[in-house]
């Protein structure tokens, strides 16, 4: 059913709020997970692009996602919700249970944009403020576009990935980055101390790197901070919603039964 324009899926249980990566837009971009989640445990999840990214017509930031996402579960009276995030997304679900922890259930993040750490999230800035200039530069935003899109697909041929997330993938290969830069401006001003956190149920799923990586560390550091099981999975990647969809399924399905 639709409450004000937003998607909630499911009749009655416990509420999930989805919050996908980058600029994308919710509607597919977790394979499964909606229908999963909705069979077992019967969970309403509800599926909604906020201000600035995917679909929505409205203006939006960064800064203001917390609050918009607060506003949003008081307004659906869904609350607390269970916050599944993947990379910006994750990183925008952790500012919102620092800024409202009393509307959060519980967390599941998944490869998150590591808020936990001001140097990469500075060097994300710095990275899609650059790739935002150079799209605006007439004839380089296609060749951009098709250059990211091409190594998107590459990665993908290299994956045993199921149909549905390798369709996903491809759709999300096709990149805005002008939106993308918005959607990331002003993430560094962002940036927490993980003494700023408090303690929740939480998963942070990371992608299978090398114990020393800096976004590794990070996550570890983040799971400390909420009293959260840190997850790895072999071969997963940064989209390990595609890549290991029934892990992800299972894993927040514990967490929402817990």
């Amino acid at each position: 059913m639709e409450i004000d324009g937003v998607q909630v899926h499911g009749e009655s249980g416990p509420p999930v709020l989805l919050l996908p990566g980058g600029a994308e837009a919710c509607d597919g971009f977790f394979p499964g997970l909606v229908e999963g989640l909705v069979a077992e445990p019967g969970a309403r999840v509800v599926v909604h692009d906020r201000p600035g990214t995917g679909t929505s017509t409205v203006d939006g930031s960064l800064a203001g996602a917390a609050a918009h996402l607060a506003s949003l579960v008081e307004r659906l009276g869904l609350g607390p919700v269970v916050v599944v995030g993947q990379s910006l997304g994750g990183a925008v679900g952790v500012l919102l249970a620092r800024h409202r922890p009393d509307l959060v259930a519980g967390l599941v993040l998944l490869d998150p944009t590591p808020v936990n750490d001001a140097r990469a999230c500075a060097s994300l800035e710095r990275m899609t403020t650059v790739l935002g200039r150079l799209s605006a530069v007439p004839g380089l935003r296609v060749v951009l576009a098709k250059a990211l899109r091409a190594a998107a697909l590459r990665t993908a041929r290299g994956r045993d990935l199921r149909p549905d997330c390798a369709a996903a993938l491809e759709r999300t290969a096709d990149l805005d980055i002008p939106t993308l830069a918005r959607a990331v401006h002003g993430l560094t001003a962002l940036a927490l101390r993980e003494s700023d956190l408090p303690r929740f149920p939480a998963v942070v799923v990371t992608a299978d790197r090398k114990p020393d990586h800096a976004v590794r560390r990070a996550h570890e550091r983040l799971a400390t901070a909420f009293g959260a099981r840190l997850v790895s999975w072999p071969g997963a990647t940064h989209s390990v919603h595609l890549d290991r969809p029934d892990e992800v399924l299972a894993t927040v399905r514990e967490l929402v039964a817990g």
